[in-house]
């Protein structure tokens, strides 16, 4: 199956994770390094989860299928912060730059991920066995 992926499709995974680590990763770990004093509990949840997901996709780059659960990840927590966090503030006229940063996130996920290939692999296939 893997065959069956183009090599634009490929790079364009790539280029995802490359933002990810780069871009998330030049926002999050700085701020972890340099934070001082204890984080609030949940605030330092989302920065440990970013960080976790920047370095992680340092390994999407090269192994571009075998980290797609990450973009799916990522996928879908955006879309659960938008239709429960952001749509009740949109529904009150109140947008927020992070509402439209994840909108568009969500929207080059969608384009990026592989849909056929998550399909057959996650989808259609046997799962493991249980013993």
């Amino acid at each position: 199956m893997p065959d069956e992926i183009s090599t634009f499709r490929l790079y364009l995974m790539r280029l995802l994770y490359l933002l990810n680590f780069l871009l998330l990763g030049a926002d999050v770990w700085p701020a972890i390094i340099g934070h001082q004093g204890a984080w609030d509990p949940l605030h330092g949840v989302a920065f440990s989860f970013w960080a976790a997901l920047s370095a992680l996709s340092g390994l999407g780059l090269r192994y571009p299928l075998k980290m797609l659960p990450l973009l799916l990840l990522q996928l879908f927590y955006k879309a659960v912060w938008l239709l429960a966090v952001a749509f009740p503030m949109w529904s009150a006229v109140r947008s927020t730059d992070l509402a439209h940063a994840m909108a568009i996130g969500v929207v080059v996920d969608l384009l990026c991920i592989p849909w056929p290939y998550v399909l057959a692999d996650y989808v259609k296939a046997r799962g493991d066995r249980w013993r």
